[in-house]
C-alpha cells in the first residue's frame, strides 16, 4: 500500500471542513492526564537506503526454522504443511478485491469457508461452526464472552491454571472492566481435580474453561469435568490440539459446550508467530450467540448452487450494541490453507499424523528421563508435549547452549509459572526424526552440551 504524504495545507483544509482550530483540538474529550507529555523516543528520520540497510540487518538476525531441529511448542508447531496447500491456496479463484467478512466477497471464498465450517464440524463433533477468529487466545476469551452473554446474571468464570497462561491473560484483558471475576484453579499435579472443580462451581459460574491437551501436553478428564460443570449449570468451555482430534474422542462426543482451538497447525507455517487461525464450534443452541459470521449453501434466481454470509454478528453490520464481538477478525487465508490441509489429509491421514506425534513424543520422554538430570514432572497421560524437571536446576544455561548447537530444546516455564523455574516444556512432531531426539537425549544429559554434541 502507497503512502501519501498529508502536506500542512492538506492539514488546514481536513480541520477546517470539520471546524476545528488544530490538530491538538481534536484530543480534548481526552482526559490530559491520560496524555503523553513527553516527546516520543524515535529516532532521527533516514533515507530509504538507510532505512533499508537498517531492516535488512534486523531480518538477518532471525534464524531460519531449516536450519535448527525445534522442540518448541507451547502453541505453536513445527509440523509439515503438505505441497498441495500452498498450490491450492494460491489459485485466483479464491483472489478477492474484498475482504472476507463483507457480502461481495468472492465466491471460491464463500464456497472454501462453507467447507471449511463443515470439516471443523465433523472434526470437533460439535453442531455449528463459525467462519474462523482471530487466534487460539482470542478464541478462548470469545467463548467466555458467549458464556457470560447466554447466561447475563452468572458473572463468574473458572479457567485452569492449565490452560495457556497467555490465552488466559488475554482473557483477564478483555475482562478487566467487566462486573465478572475470573478463578483460576491450581493444577499442581499437572490436569485439573474434578473433585476440586466440584468445590468452585456454583451456581453464579458462566462457564468452566479447560485446554485438552493442556499447557502442559497432559490430557485432562474431560467427561468428568464437564459433568461438573452441567450440573452446576456452566457452559463446558474446550480449547484443544487440532491434530489430537485425529486420534482422541471429539470435544463433541464429552459434552463439550464450546470447542475453540488455534489452527495454525492445520496447513499454516510457524511465520515467525503469525498471523494464525482461530477455531470456533459449538451446540446450536448457541448459534445465535456465535461471532463473527458463517457461511451459508443456497441457490440464485436460476436455481444455481451459491454461497452467501448467512449470519453476521460483527458491529459492521448490526448496531454495536447487538454485536458479539470486536475480535472476530476472520482469518480468511489461514481459514482456507485449513481447509486444504483437513480435506487432503482425510480422517485417516489426521490420525496417522496423530498417532506419529504420540509415539515420538513418548520415545522422546522415554530418552530424555533416562538420563539421572531429568525427571518426568507430572505423571500423567499426555499427547505430543510434556513436562520435564532438571534436577541440576540449569534450564536456562542448557537452552543457551542448545541454541549454539543448532537445537531449540524446548520452552521454559518459569517465565509463567514459578514453581516450575527448573522444567522444560518439550513438544514433538511428526517431523522430528528419531536421530534428532536422539540428539537431543543426549545434548540435555550432559552437563555440558557442546562436549556432548561433539560427541554425538
Amino acid at each position: 500500500m502507497p503512502y501519501i504524504l498529508n502536506t500542512d495545507d492538506d492539514r488546514r483544509e481536513m480541520l477546517a471542513a470539520i471546524g476545528a482550530a488544530s490538530v491538538d483540538e481534536l484530543f480534548d474529550s481526552i482526559p490530559k492526564n491520560l496524555r503523553l507529555d513527553r516527546p516520543l523516543d524515535i529516532p532521527p528520520a533516514c533515507s530509504e537506503p538507510e532505512l533499508t540497510a537498517d531492516m535488512e540487518r534486523l531480518a538477518a538476525q532471525n534464524i531460519p526454522a531449516g536450519r535448527t531441529v525445534s522442540f518448541l511448542g507451547a502453541g505453536a508447531y513445527d509440523h509439515f504443511v503438505p505441497a498441495v496447500v500452498d498450490t491450492i491456496a494460491s489459485r485466483s479463484e479464491y483472489a478477492t478485491s474484498y475482504t472476507p467478512y463483507q457480502p461481495e466477497v468472492s465466491q471460491g471464498n464463500l464456497q472454501v469457508l462453507f467447507e471449511y465450517q463443515t470439516l471443523l464440524t465433523q472434526l470437533t463433533g460439535m453442531d455449528v461452526s463459525n467462519a474462523s477468529l482471530y487466534d487460539g487466545g482470542s478464541a478462548v476469551t470469545e467463548a467466555v464472552l458467549m458464556s457470560l452473554a447466554a447466561a447475563p446474571k452468572r458473572r463468574r468464570v473458572v479457567v485452569a491454571a492449565s490452560v495457556h497462561p497467555e490465552y488466559r491473560q488475554i482473557m483477564a484483558t478483555y475482562l478487566e472492566n467487566l462486573d465478572v471475576s475470573i478463578d483460576v484453579l491450581e493444577t499442581p499435579e499437572g490436569t485439573v481435580d474434578a473433585a476440586m472443580l466440584a468445590k468452585t462451581v456454583r451456581d453464579d459460574v458462566a462457564c468452566v474453561v479447560v485446554q485438552h491437551p493442556n499447557f502442559f501436553g497432559c490430557l485432562e478428564e474431560t467427561a468428568a469435568l464437564a459433568s461438573v460443570a452441567h450440573d452446576a449449570g456452566a457452559l463446558f468451555v474446550v480449547s484443544v490440539d487440532p491434530i489430537s482430534l485425529g486420534l482422541l474422542r471429539r470435544p463433541g462426543d464429552y459434552g463439550a459446550d464450546i470447542v475453540v482451538a488455534e489452527g495454525q497447525s492445520l496447513g499454516n507455517p510457524l511465520s515467525f508467530g503469525g498471523p494464525y487461525l482461530g477455531l470456533m464450534a459449538c451446540r446450536e443452541a448457541f448459534l445465535r450467540r456465535l461471532p463473527g459470521r458463517i457461511a451459508g449453501q443456497t441457490t440464485d434466481r436460476e436455481g444455481r448452487r451459491c454461497w452467501v454470509l448467512t449470519l453476521q454478528t460483527r458491529e459492521q453490520h448490526i448496531r454495536r450494541e447487538k454485536a458479539t464481538s470486536n475480535i472476530c477478525t476472520n482469518q480468511g487465508l489461514m481459514a482456507l490453507r485449513a481447509t486444504v490441509y483437513l480435506a487432503a489429509m482425510g480422517p485417516h491421514g489426521m490420525r496417522e499424523l496423530a498417532e506419529l506425534c504420540v509415539q515420538k513424543a513418548h520415545y522422546a520422554a522415554a530418552q530424555v528421563t533416562g538420563s539421572p538430570r531429568w525427571q518426568a514432572a507430572f505423571e500423567r497421560p499426555f499427547f505430543k508435549e510434556f513436562v520435564v524437571r532438571d534436577r541440576q536446576g540449569k534450564v536456562a544455561a542448557m537452552l543457551d547452549e542448545a541454541r549454539e548447537s543448532g537445537v531449540f530444546a524446548g520452552v521454559p516455564l518459569g517465565r509463567w509459572y514459578p514453581q516450575l523455574d527448573d522444567c522444560l516444556l518439550i513438544a514433538v512432531t511428526e517431523k522430528r526424526t528419531r536421530g534428532e531426539i536422539d540428539r537431543l537425549a543426549k545434548l540435555l544429559s550432559s552437563s555440558n552440551s557442546k562436549r556432548a554434541m561433539a560427541h554425538a
